[in-house]
């Protein structure tokens, strides 16, 4: 069982935010070894792998050759870019300690008790046994876990706690992304499909001439569809499709598709040398839901994205006044 390192801690009010700042070396390989030297501590090429192999696992699975060479790079400077964050951020602490910023060591007892509670049912020794199978003391992981409160601590107190946004600048964002707060018009739609040729290589628009002419007579469109549409995904459910938007069927289709209203049936289409009837059950319009309705939404939105942008500036400006060497 892998110990999972971090849980929230409510008593800190912290924020996981994990914004990089603008990423140093994109170009470089990362090695073994040394990763990075940040000021004067190292970034190991161990906790590099530590950080990405879900990510790497996940990659090899979807891709192969120069593409995955490329993603694990990807994922690597990311790690690497990450972790000089953090170390950033835990050296930042240190030097405030001086000014006697601290972590009351029953902070991360409770922390540390927590995990064993809740992941091995206050079995403490299951923990010590999985904490040696991961190759971990207690101490170690104790520290790993303090560094880590210690970086969202660090975090958190870069947010306002009363950070007001304005009234036209939530309007402002509406306006501009309305299309996030509408659903699509769609309808509900029914298809028959005819092939252009049978196999003797005769024309069969009469065929799909004389199933209209049943349909408009009184027969049922998924009836017939059910007895010969060439559309083996649809046949059985006589022709049916479901709910559509505009983006599914081609764009021919979709244009005559979406001229028809509830209970009509289309014109012959020729496409692509065959023949197609559509029969549309129903309809939904596009809803857009009002300022009214999405105001709360959009303004927690914009107070994470200030909340957001005053961690990154911060971290770019010890970026900046740092020493920093990706190998």
């Amino acid at each position: 069982m892998k110990i999972r390192l971090f849980h929230p801690l409510a008593s800190l009010c912290v924020l996981a935010l994990f914004a990089a700042a603008p990423p140093v070396a994109r170009g470089q390989e990362v090695l073994d070894g040394i990763a990075a030297v940040v000021n004067n501590d190292v970034i190991t090429f161990r906790q590099v792998r530590e950080m990405v192999g879900p990510k790497e696992q996940a990659a090899h699975q979807q891709l192969k050759g120069e593409a995955l060479n490329e993603k694990v790079k990807e994922i690597r400077l990311q790690a690497v870019n990450d972790l000089i964050d953090r170390q950033l951020i835990l050296q930042e602490f240190k030097s405030m300690q001086s000014k006697g910023a601290s972590i009351p060591d029953h902070v991360l007892d409770e922390h540390i008790s927590t995990i064993i509670r809740e992941e091995f049912g206050n079995d403490r020794s299951a923990f010590i046994r999985t904490l040696a199978a991961d190759g971990l003391t207690l101490d170690k992981f104790r520290q790993m876990e303090l560094d880590k409160i210690i970086v969202q601590a660090m975090r958190s107190q870069l947010v306002k706690p009363n950070v007001i946004v304005p009234e036209p600048k939530i309007e402002e964002f509406y306006k501009k992304n309305i299309e996030q707060f509408s659903s699509e018009e769609q309808i509900h739609l029914r298809l028959l499909l005819i092939k252009g040729k049978d196999q003797d290589g005769n024309d069969r628009r009469k065929t799909i001439e004389e199933i209209r002419q049943k349909i408009a007579g009184g027969a049922a469109f998924e009836d017939l569809a059910r007895l010969y549409s060439d559309d083996s995904a649809t046949q059985d459910s006589g022709g049916d499709m479901g709910w559509i938007n505009r983006r599914v069927l081609s764009e021919s289709l979709s244009k005559s598709a979406f001229s028809l209203k509830p209970g009509e049936m289309s014109k012959i289409i020729e496409l692509g040398g065959n023949y197609y009837l559509l029969f549309c059950e129903a309809r939904k319009p596009q809803i857009t839901k009002s300022l009214a309705q999405v105001h709360d939404d959009i303004e927690k939105a914009l107070i994470q994205s200030e909340r957001q942008k005053a961690q990154e500036e911060w971290v770019a400006k010890l970026r900046k006044k740092a020493f920093i060497k990706i190998y």
